[in-house]
């Protein structure tokens, strides 16, 4: 049975790379459906800003229902959206249907994977594994534009938007529904499981939304959010503004995403060494001094140093909420804790590029987007401080 929670770790990690890669993939698919279709970028790329609203809000519900009918149901229904999301888009004729389908059916789809895997993960893993558990479940989302977006691109290239946008739709059938079929609870959590969890946190969703580990974890994770995604979101062009080639600038972003996955896997093997918190805010300030020294380069050997960095703490200290989560909260509601903490991450993550683009409208200049930013992640570091999680439970093997 322990053998089995790998295979929970790679379906989580594939849900996250398909679901989250198919939403992120509009990019690639901005510029044909505009010139095919006349419809306006702005138009198009509002079904992204749906998608994140509708993944953030749908995430705690799809977290709080896996607490209560397990996650296998949760992650099958949001593999049959996301393929009907993906189908129903490809042949839309109007820009608003295509928005409802796309940013809605797609963000609902993905918010059922994340949080309901992440949570199941933290179950089926001893606390000296669960953090590399939960980066590896999170590493998918890493994959995903090294994956989906360039197979897009390959579709596009050879056929057009639409089948390729359907194509895709149906893979994510193909791929998702027997995954989540392989989806079980972890032994602990079922009644007649081999364990029994004897001192695990008895609190209600209300106390446990209510209390001080969850408000200043909320807080760290929407400051750590809100600092990361303005920078990152506008990295290409603050890139060519500095003087740097178009292809170039984006050839930093990539950069970025591939450290990011590093990091997940890096810092999840030092926390399960040194522990999560601490891990965490020597991520959240390493993350805070990288945004900062971007406002002091101008040339693409010194972008693409900071990008490794900056790319392995942001992306390495995403995963360790969850852990640090369950060490509160505990197992039992684990799903709707998480949940809510990723709806409030989505309004951070909302925050940053929208802000981003105020800034540069206003002073033609994005030197105080990333000033600001540096702030709030030095901010975000200066709450973790005073998060004390309450003591992990501790688990009784029968005789």
């Amino acid at each position: 049975m322990n053998s089995y929670r790998w295979v929970i770790v790679a379906c989580g990690a594939l849900m996250t790379c398909v679901g989250i890669g198919a939403m992120f993939s509009l990019a690639v698919y901005l510029q044909p459906m505009s010139a095919d279709t006349g419809w306006s970028r702005t138009g198009i790329s509002s079904a992204m800003t749906i998608d994140f609203l509708v993944m953030g809000a749908a995430g705690f519900g799809w977290g709080a229902l896996s607490d209560r009918i397990g996650p296998r149901a949760v992650t099958l229904t949001g593999a049959c959206l996301l393929g009907l999301g993906l189908v129903l888009a490809s042949g839309t004729t109007s820009l608003v249907s295509f928005q409802l389908t796309y940013g809605v059916l797609v963000g609902l789809a993905a918010g059922a994977f994340f949080a309901p895997m992440i949570a199941a993960a933290t179950g089926w893993f001893e606390p000296k594994r669960r953090s590399l558990a939960v980066s590896l479940v999170s590493a998918g989302m890493g994959v995903a534009p090294m994956t989906i977006s360039p197979f897009a691109r390959y579709l596009i290239s050879t056929y057009d938007w639409r089948t390729a946008m359907m194509t895709i739709g149906i893979a994510a059938w193909v791929l998702l529904i027997p995954a989540a079929l392989l989806v079980r609870r972890a032994p602990a959590e079922l009644p007649s499981g081999p364990a029994r969890a004897v001192d695990e946190p008895r609190l209600s969703v209300g106390e446990a939304l209510r209390s001080p580990q969850f408000i200043v974890l909320a807080l760290t994770f929407l400051l750590c959010c809100g600092a990361h995604s303005g920078p990152i979101f506008h990295m290409v062009s603050y890139a060519i503004g500095c003087g740097i080639a178009p292809l170039a600038a984006v050839s930093i972003y990539s950069v970025e995403g591939l450290s990011g996955l590093g990091g997940r896997l890096l810092l999840g093997l030092l926390a399960d060494r040194f522990g999560a918190k601490p891990v965490l805010i020597c991520g959240l300030l390493v993350q805070s001094v990288c945004i900062a020294v971007y406002l002091f380069v101008n040339r693409l050997e010194a972008f693409y140093a900071i990008a490794v960095v900056f790319g392995t703490a942001y992306g390495g200290v995403m995963p360790l909420y969850a852990v640090l989560a369950r060490e509160s909260f505990g197992q039992r509601i684990m799903g709707t804790v998480f949940g809510a903490l990723t709806m409030v991450s989505a309004i951070g993550m909302a925050f940053g590029p929208w802000a981003g683009g105020r800034i540069f409208d206003a002073n033609n200049s994005y030197a105080w987007l990333y000033l600001g930013a540096s702030g709030i992640a030095l901010a975000a570091v200066l709450v973790a401080l005073v998060f004390s999680p309450r003591r992990e439970a501790q688990v009784l093997q029968p005789a």
